[in-house]
């Protein structure tokens, strides 16, 4: 058993044991976490998927030919390697029960990223929504339905993605507030 632990003061006390009880829950935090990055991850690789298959023959439109649609595909494949990146993180944590990085880099990286790649994804598929809305009433959407059906797929998607992002965000920022307050990214 290790000896007390030293304080700046020259005092010594007991290190911290925490009870079986708060591990769970720290677990059950983490799991969490790592649904909704699993759940994130899923909805933008399909999201990447559907808009880069979304070519049928060569006369009918193709995705790479609308702007708006290539940054949907961009922004759901670059949220796609990111969630990737962020479960094996959470992975790691779970079964560690230690950060990938020092605990006050892994706090503000994740929710940072959490930040910019959730308004990515907002921006992104708002532009395929704007541009599939517009499509609808031109002679693409006529000739080719299932060009238009298959982007409005992939835009879903990628709203749905958007939604389990934000929900990783908004657990994230809680860790932050948790950091700030008592120097430890959980609130137990």
């Amino acid at each position: 058993m290790r000896s007390p632990l030293p304080l700046c003061n020259g005092e010594t006390s007991s290190p911290h044991f925490p009870s079986t009880v708060t591990l769970r829950k720290l677990k059950r935090f983490n799991s969490l976490i790592l649904a909704f990055r699993l759940g994130g991850f899923t909805f933008s690789l399909a999201s990447s998927v559907f808009m880069v298959t979304n070519s049928h023959g060569s006369d009918a439109p193709h995705w790479f030919n609308f702007d708006a649609f290539r940054f949907v595909f961009a922004a759901n494949a670059i949220v796609a390697l990111y969630s990737l990146f962020e479960m094996g993180v959470s992975v790691w944590e779970i079964s560690t029960g230690a950060t990938l990085f020092p605990e006050i880099l892994q706090v503000w990286f994740d929710f940072g990223h959490d930040q910019v790649f959730a308004y990515l994804f907002l921006s992104a598929d708002s532009a395929g929504t704007a541009l599939g809305k517009t499509l609808k009433g031109s002679a693409t959407c006529t000739t080719s339905n299932s060009f238009c059906v298959q982007s409005d797929i992939s835009v879903a998607f990628g709203f749905a993605g958007f939604l389990f992002l934000g929900l990783s965000s908004l657990l994230s920022g809680f860790r932050v507030v948790c950091y700030i307050i008592n120097g430890s990214r959980f609130h137990l």
